[in-house]
């Protein structure tokens, strides 16, 4: 069976295509995100897993679920994917759908994992750094790991920068060890 990523890939560009010609990014990423929310769920799992549910009704129960949320478009994405048994893949298709949206918007979520809480000044600092490094807004979003001892790991898209006091200390047992 194909990957995942390459299963998605077809479907996360067409819907792409189709948000950014008619200027609707937002909503589609909110579309994408609900479908994916319902389809990742356990109970919800194994209704999709089982080949001997009816397709049509397994597409109008996420689109009941869905609610509000749901457009004309998402239900037919819905019943698409059904159709397709291709809702096993909806939370890959949102993670392109959503990667090609930020680089079209050229924005880029960045994460950075520090030993201690820092300041939103420091943040604003980074943020601003992180922007002129890599040409893109950046949204920075902290996170506490008391076991790097010191110092913090920013990963922003394949970007990876390891201040880390442990990382350090890794990356010197390495060099001592070659």
């Amino acid at each position: 069976m194909a990957e995942k990523s390459t299963i998605a890939r077809p479907y996360a560009e067409a819907i792409f295509q189709l948000a950014d010609a008619k200027g609707q990014l937002k909503e589609w990423s909110a579309i994408l995100q609900t479908i994916a929310l319902i389809a990742t769920d356990a109970d919800m799992q194994s209704i999709i897993g089982n080949t001997s549910v009816n397709k049509a009704q397994l597409a109008q129960l996420i689109i009941d679920i869905a609610g509000n949320v749901m457009t004309d478009s998402g239900h037919n994405l819905v019943k698409l994917l059904a159709e397709n048994r291709r809702l096993d893949v909806v939370a890959e298709i949102t993670a392109q759908f959503e990667a090609l949206k930020a680089e079209a918007e050229k924005t880029v979520e960045a994460e950075m994992v520090c030993a201690r809480k820092v300041s939103a000044k420091q943040q604003s600092m980074i943020a601003a750094k992180l922007k002129a490094r890599l040409g893109r807004e950046v949204s920075l979003k902290c996170t506490v790991d008391e076991s790097l001892m010191g110092g913090a790991i920013i990963k922003a898209g394949d970007m990876v920068i390891d201040g880390s006091v442990s990382g350090q200390l890794n990356k010197l047992s390495v060099e001592l060890a070659g």
